[in-house]
């Protein structure tokens, strides 16, 4: 049986999220409290397998109470966000502090937008709950440039025979995509195109952040964009990014479709472009995340002779998406986060 403690300063929302919670024979909610210190305490008293933590809240906010957590007692916290670019930019302070993901705070009166975020709390406290803490990565943002980059290799002279990075992510993403870049040098020889499942209020806020750690430049991506050598583009929440190869350039085009993807973004909608539009000069790596998202669009990349790289088990929030890949003997590389960019490097050259 999971043990859920629900923190929130809202009656309505710690009713709300106790009611999905305990339609699951699997989970149980031992305890609610209406503010951070107050759920601290009941961390302390009850033990929980996981947290659901408001972050706006009297007396004790949700990234302190998250703070004191990850320092007594690290175990799986998922944040309750409101979608706007504070509620944003908040989420993503609490991921880099421990948090592995997050719920939407707006509950519509709408049946089936309830029965979704329903389905989606269930699937996240049982996902997170089975991973418990040894993957959680709770270390603080880097700061510009103090990170020392991971160099080019010298060996390395002239054109890549690889110039385009597609990564796919998704639960636990944020503060691995930001140790990835955060690290990857201002001369970095290729262009990196990044679908992170993620709601539309948060893409651009996570892409500022992305840009204000790393030495390549990173912005959320625009219809029209050019893909280039030491740029980075996140693709928009709730729309797809597609690339088209021309004469002399690569362009990027944010689109709808296609509209029934389970994913926007999606990431095999993304490497998928990849593969057709540059064949084996792609590299695609996939990284933490629940379900299978990338696993078709690798197979692609890997038919036109691209590479396809995969985080390791011990170092993902959730090994879904990288075990797909895995498991489909599409992986060239299985590598753990802290070598990623070195890996992403020395596989541009292969």
């Amino acid at each position: 049986m999971i043990k859920v403690l629900v923190v929130d300063d809202s009656a309505f929302m710690r009713k709300a999220i106790s009611t999905m919670l305990d339609k699951d024979p699997g989970i149980t909610v031992v305890g609610t409290a209406k503010n951070g210190q107050e759920g601290l305490d009941m961390v302390r008293e009850l033990d929980p397998d996981v947290v659901t933590m408001d972050i706006e809240m009297p007396r004790m906010d949700g990234l302190t109470a998250l703070r004191h957590i990850m320092m007594e007692s690290p175990r799986p916290v998922l944040m309750v966000s409101s979608l706007t670019t504070e509620g944003a930019e908040s989420t993503l302070k609490a991921m880099e502090l421990g948090a592995v993901d997050f719920i939407p705070k707006q509950l519509s009166k709408v049946s089936l937008d309830i029965i979704k975020i329903e389905q989606d709390l269930i699937e996240k406290v049982k996902t997170v709950a089975a991973r418990k803490m040894r993957h959680v990565i709770a270390r603080p943002a880097p700061v510009r440039k103090a990170v020392r980059p991971v160099a080019v290799p010298a060996r390395a002279t002239g054109r890549p025979v690889r110039d385009v990075v597609a990564i796919g992510v998704s639960t636990g993403g944020p503060p691995v995509v930001q140790k990835i870049l955060s690290s990857l040098p201002e001369n970095f020889p290729a262009g990196i195109v990044i679908a992170q499942h993620m709601p539309a209020a948060f893409t651009g806020p996570f892409a500022q952040r992305l840009d204000s750690v790393s030495r390549i430049k990173v912005k959320e991506a625009e219809t029209g964009d050019v893909l280039k050598p030491g740029y980075a583009f996140v693709a928009p929440g709730g729309r797809h990014i597609v690339l088209d190869q021309k004469v002399s350039r690569i362009d990027i085009v944010v689109t709808d479709e296609p509209k029934e993807a389970l994913y926007k973004p999606s990431a095999n909608v993304l490497i998928g472009s990849v593969a057709q539009a540059v064949g084996r000069r792609g590299l695609g790596v996939i990284l933490t995340g629940m379900g299978n998202d990338g696993c078709e669009g690798i197979r692609a990349l890997k038919e036109k002779g691209g590479r396809a790289l995969a985080q390791s088990d011990s170092t993902c929030v959730v090994y879904g998406m990288p075990k797909a890949i895995v498991e489909d003997n599409l992986a060239d590389e299985i590598v753990d986060l802290d070598d990623m960019a070195e890996s992403i490097i020395a596989n541009l050259y292969k």
